[in-house]
């Protein structure tokens, strides 16, 4: 059981992952692979609303997904997709990605390998991600128009979906350290962080939320300060 503070802090970070772009048609929908085969669900939904005419599905595993998912996260994807109807000549799989920028990367390059023209992305990924999927894509392929788009669950409906609390609130947790700390490592474009959400961060590191920080939280969570490292920007809280 979580105390009533967890849950608004946590709350408030999903919020702040999630960023309500507004579907628009687009030249392709790219779904990043995870243990959420949800992003395969959303994809397919954004296919038959006609929203985009092409899917690439990216990703090879990880070890959340080694053993559910063991022809690798975009093949399963692909599979569940073709389960919904999308033709399979609508399907492009990139199976080699390990990482963000590298489910971007990747699929970029299929896609010009393939000659397929694209002017914008329906970029799809599980509600919380929403937010570091799209700072990376502005990073590394930053000719194109970039959408986000996932599942629209809330909060609750998500942990239920998941089947795992603590799971979903480190996830939230790390997402939000990398969008602190990647953008000067070159991985993506800064986000401004209100204020609110960093306390929020701040008061979920110190609870232990901390099992899906990247190396350099995991090592050391909060500096002598109490606060996380690499703290990006903070916005006024308004």
């Amino acid at each position: 059981m979580f105390s009533p503070q967890t849950w608004q802090d946590a709350q408030r970070v999903w919020d702040y992952h999630r960023m309500d772009h507004r579907v628009r048609p687009c030249s392709v929908a790219v779904g990043l692979g995870s243990h959420d085969v949800g992003v395969a669900d959303a994809s397919a939904g954004l296919y038959h609303c006609g929203m985009v005419p092409l899917l690439v599905f990216t990703g090879a595993n990880s070890p959340t997904t080694r053993e559910r998912m063991p022809q690798g996260e975009a093949v399963r994807y692909r599979e569940r997709a073709l389960e919904l109807g999308v033709p399979a000549d609508a399907v492009l799989v990139e199976p080699r990605a390990r990482n963000t920028g590298e489910n971007i990367a990747f699929s970029r390059a299929l896609l010009e390998d393939r000659g397929v023209p694209v002017g914008s992305v329906l970029l799809v990924s599980k509600p919380y991600e929403e937010r570091r999927a799209y700072a990376t894509a502005r990073k590394l392929w930053p000719q194109v128009d970039v959408v986000s788009a996932s599942t629209s669950e809330n909060l609750g409906e998500y942990v239920g979906s998941i089947g795992d609390a603590r799971l979903v609130v480190d996830m939230l947790v790390g997402a939000l350290q990398r969008l602190l700390i990647y953008p000067a490592e070159g991985f993506m474009i800064e986000q401004e962080v209100p204020a609110d959400v960093l306390d929020a961060y701040e008061r979920l590191c110190r609870a232990g939320f901390t099992s899906r920080l990247a190396p350099v939280g995991a090592r050391r969570a909060l500096d002598e300060d109490g606060r996380p490292p690499g703290r990006g920007s903070r916005a006024p809280n308004h």
